[in-house]
């Protein structure tokens, strides 16, 4: 607390210095002010940006006289001569219509023109930003080539490049400021809940390919770069409120607010700090799908109902059985028994929407200080510290409430021209969160346990039989008296016994989630291009230690933290070639993870540059990458109601255990009690496959039955080529791409399950005797005395993947400027030879997106509309499969400068005039949000 205080002290009573300086103005051909334009003087450190007027001052300029170097993307750059600190500098900058020239830095981790990327990158910067359509910057990322969004909940949406991702997409990474911002607890990109506000954006580059060469295991699918402004180049105090509404059918309309301000300052030419602030609050897009789960055409008349957004209706029993039981205990006469149907029935449940007040926030806070010890760029130490808290809805396995959660980060960097050196440390606290799923199935057991809710079914199912009722008469008796002293959403009993559960991390009596898991991470890289000429040569490395500590709620850690590390290390080779016309780029880099072997992953790539002006750049790459298994693959033991899911770690397997009761007197006899306990080697050793259940359940032909024969997870591993063509032709950006992976050892689930008694085999002996292990494991098939589980594993079948993309873009008629690109992407996957296995691939087939807009409609106007269309698509994922439907999707927004006020004005619109549409299966329709902001600028 002493050095925050510190912090704001230094940063509210800076020290003002007497020094050398250069200052001017910047406009472009129409007079207008150009703000964010990079000032530099050449061969020297000193360099700046341009304010909101276009006006900017070179501070510490050591000597005269000096060129300086003035370039913003989008303009022509300029060099100009200054030999007097007087000098009176005005620079008109006419535009360039090409942005070929931005520069990036992801794709080699040094800085080169997007023109000679050796892959394919997206890019977002500053003016984008500010053009973007979307309610904010980080959902204005879906209009980018090779971007599908897995939404969530309003404030909770993540990246999806070249498919295999589901809301916890553990196969793509994100860094800020070069910090990676996924949970600790299980491995998956937080959206932007921990990221950067938009107003403290310096840039944004998308890397949609394998990255593992040079960024690690995790970097399988792609990685994703945000880079917040450096209070030395951009000072002055930033704010922004923005006020609008949400539209949706099941929730209304409702009010929507987001601010925030950025307050920057330069001490010295040695010190500088930033503070960052933003809030953000609505009303969640509502998740009212009532379809079962499984079974299409199932609706809530249905006896054995288990619908997508209703919870406590997991809970299902054969009735028959409960007869049986109840027989044998004396409770009915067992001639009774026969009056049961044989066939499951399930608890009411509670819909989704009464087990949440449905409200969405987002609270970020960072501070940073920025010492250069030698007042130059040589040499630069950053503190930061970054705080996200807030609510919001998260779906894997079941759906969570996320509330009160909170995830810090602590950063401290060294870097220079040619090095960085950084550690940092990602901590987690899930608040108040909860499971909703178990809050539905506790909420019914606060109010009727269990076996009564199902006893009391099967006796007034029997009387109304009796009394002459048909079946379907029976059943909705049966449930009306069952559900007799049900408690109402609402009411003061139904808050109370819901308070209760959500507080309580027993999942036999609670649905709380606990976690209290982190990560220290470092890493490290240097660039011997100042010492080395023949070739641009990089090494680097990486270390990372896990703390996962969720107290036995989803891991198996409850006798203290699993503490897990990985390691990798890399070295990269540039050259160019034939007038450089031609660049190579070499790279090889080794990954050990605590429980595997370690792995290489080398990438070779070459990046050649045709035509007079280079401006025809043909590009090709190969990698083989891989990707260890996530600690969620090794270390999970989480109830999620309907099954166990359950990490494959050897240690994990015994460390996971629990009781069950058995449930009839033949049953107990089988398994010697009452009751059984069972660990994780039951689910991988003793089980059978769910697919093969299925298909016996159908047909009772044991025949079908297979028992489960599955190695531990290992590491995945895929082999990436890609070729691509950049260039400028008649005033055209062109960019087309195409990619081919194939993937071995793909990781993913399989459903199984788990005998109580007797012994999984392949078509077991439904005509054995009482000693005949096969005949007991049917018997526990039959009778509900099993366990299911979802184990992590992989599969022996090669997947392959291939797409490709095209994106053009010009200026039409003077400012307006169009743009529009198109994806396809397939994958192949022999689903019949691995029927249990899900891949996962929850990506549309052809995508298409289009833009136009004018930043310069009329004196201080500007507009942007963007439109984006995508195919039906399946979606699979370990809470519900289905089908997503095509979405065609349009935003708007209008823009107003006020050069006085150094402010814009902007109204938008998010899928105008369109319905609304699903990107999650299970998640809440995405409805129609409507905005306006006004920004001040320094």
């Amino acid at each position: 607390m002493r050095i925050y205080l510190l912090f704001l002290s230094l940063f509210f009573c800076g020290l003002t210095f007497a020094q050398n300086s250069i200052s001017g103005s910047v406009s472009d051909r129409n007079g207008q002010p150009i703000p964010g334009v990079n000032v530099k003087v050449i061969g020297q450190d000193a360099s700046t940006a341009t304010d909101f007027d276009g006006k900017f001052i070179l501070k510490s300029v050591l000597s005269l006289p000096v060129k300086i170097e003035i370039s913003s993307l989008g303009f022509t750059t300029q060099v100009l001569n200054v030999t007097s600190y007087n000098q009176k500098i005005v620079v008109k900058l006419l535009d360039e219509e090409t942005k070929l020239d931005e520069i990036v830095v992801s794709a080699s981790r040094t800085p080169e023109r997007v023109l000679e990327s050796p892959v394919t990158i997206e890019r977002m910067g500053i003016a984008e930003i500010k053009k973007t359509a979307s309610p904010s910057f980080y959902d204005g990322l879906e209009n980018l080539k090779e971007v599908q969004m897995n939404t969530s909940s309003m404030s909770f949406k993540s990246i999806n490049t070249r498919g295999f991702a589901s809301v916890a997409n553990t196969r793509f990474m994100q860094l800020v400021d070069g910090m990676d911002n996924s949970s600790p607890l299980l491995n998956f990109v937080l959206g932007n809940l921990i990221g950067v506000s938009e107003i403290d954006v310096q840039s944004v580059e998308l890397l949609p390919g394998a990255s593992s060469a040079l960024y690690g295991a995790n970097a399988f699918n792609g990685i994703l770069f945000m880079n917040s402004k450096s209070p030395f180049s951009s000072p002055g105090i930033t704010g922004y409120a923005k006020f609008g509404q949400t539209t949706q059918k099941a929730a209304g309309t409702n009010d929507y607010v987001d601010y925030g301000v950025r307050m920057a300052a330069v001490f010295s030419p040695k010190l500088a700090g930033k503070v960052n602030f933003t809030y953000m609050r609505g009303t969640e897009w509502h998740a009212v799908n009532y379809d079962d789960k499984t079974r299409e055409g199932i609706d809530r008349n249905t006896i054995n109902y288990d619908g997508i957004n209703v919870y406590g209706d997991e809970v299902a029993t054969n009735i028959k059985g409960v007869g049986q039981a109840l027989a044998s205990q004396g409770l009915i006469p067992a001639s009774a028994v026969n009056l049961l149907p044989n066939t499951n029935v399930s608890r009411t449940g509670y819909n989704e929407v009464d087990l949440t007040d449905n409200k969405v926030s987002n609270t970020k806070i960072d501070f940073s200080l920025h010492y250069r010890p030698f007042g130059d760029e040589k040499l630069e130490v950053i503190w930061q510290s970054k705080f996200g808290f807030g609510n919001t809805v998260y779906q894997g396995a079941n759906r969570y409430y996320l509330n009160n959660f909170f995830m810090q980060q602590h950063k401290i960097e060294f870097k220079g021209k040619n090095f960085f050196v950084r550690g940092y440390t990602t901590t987690e606290d899930g608040g108040q969160s909860y499971d909703m799923l178990f809050a539905g199935i506790n909420v019914n057991r606060k109010w009727k346990d269990d076996r009564t809710w199902f006893g009391q079914y099967a006796g007034a199912y029997i009387s109304g039989t009796l009394g002459g009722l048909t079946p379907e008469q029976a059943h909705a008796a049966a449930r009306n008296t069952a559900d007799t002293g049900r408690l109402i959403p609402g009411t003061a009993a139904f808050n109370k016994a819901f308070n209760e559960v959500i507080a309580d991390p027993n999942v036999l009596t609670g649905s709380k989630l606990v976690d209290n898991s982190r990560i220290y991470h470092s890493d490290a890289n240097y660039n011997f291009k100042d010492l080395i000429s023949i070739a641009e040569i990089q090494v680097g490395g990486s270390f990372r230690q896990y703390q996962l500590n969720s107290g036995g709620r989803i891991y198996t850690d409850a006798d203290g933290p699993i503490r897990y590390d990985e390691y990798g290390a890399y070295t990269q080779v540039t050259k160019k070639f034939i007038d450089d016309r031609l660049k190579f780029t070499g790279s090889i880099r080794y990954d050990k993870s605590q429980n595997f072997k370690g792995n290489y992953s080398p990438r070779v790539s070459l990046v050649y540059s045709g035509g007079q002006n280079k401006n025809h750049n043909f590009r090709g790459s190969f990698q083989t990458g891989f990707r260890n298994p996530s600690t969620q693959d090794q270390y999970i033991g989480f109830n999620v109601g309907s099954a166990i899911l359950l990490g494959s770690a050897p240690d994990n397997l015994t460390r996971y255990s629990e009781t069950l009761p058995i449930a009839t007197a033949v049953g107990q006899a089988f398994a010697g009690g009452t009751s059984v306990t069972i660990n994780g080697l039951n689910a991988y050793n003793n089980s059978y496959t769910a697919s093969s259940i299925a298909a016996f359940s159908a047909t009772g032909n044991t025949a079908l039955l297979r028992k489960t024969n599955v190695d531990f997870v290992k590491p995945e591993e895929v082999r990436a080529f890609e070729v691509g063509y950049r260039s400028y032709i008649n005033n055209t950006s062109i960019d087309i791409n195409g990619y081919y992976n194939e993937y071995n050892n793909f990781i993913g689930n399989l459903n199984v399950v788990a005998p109580l008694y007797g012994t999984a085999q392949d078509s077991p002996n439904a005509a054995g005797g009482p000693t005949d292990l096969g005949t007991q494991s049917l018997h526990a098939l039959q009778n509900g005395n099993i366990r299911a589980f979802q184990l992590y594993t992989n599969t022996d079948l090669k997947i392959r993947s291939l797409g490709f993309g095209v994106g053009l873009s010009r200026k039409v008629y003077q400012d307006f400027e169009v743009g529009v690109n198109y994806n396809y992407a397939q994958f192949d996957f022999d689903q019949a030879k691995d029927p249990s296995f899900e891949a996962g691939f929850n990506t549309p087939k052809h995508r298409v997106k289009a833009s136009i807009g004018n930043e310069k409609l009329f004196k201080n106007f500007g507009f942007n509309v963007s439109g984006r269309w995508n195919s039906e698509y399946l979606w699979q994922s370990t809470f519900a499969d289905g089908v997503i439907a095509s979405a065609t999707v349009i935003d708007a927004q209008l823009n107003y400068n006020i050069p006085s006020l150094r402010s814009t004005l902007k109204v938008g619109a998010s899928n105008i005039g369109g319905k609304e549409y699903g990107q999650v299966l299970g998640a809440g329709l995405i409805g129609q949000q409507y905005f306006a902001s006004w920004t001040i600028n320094p």
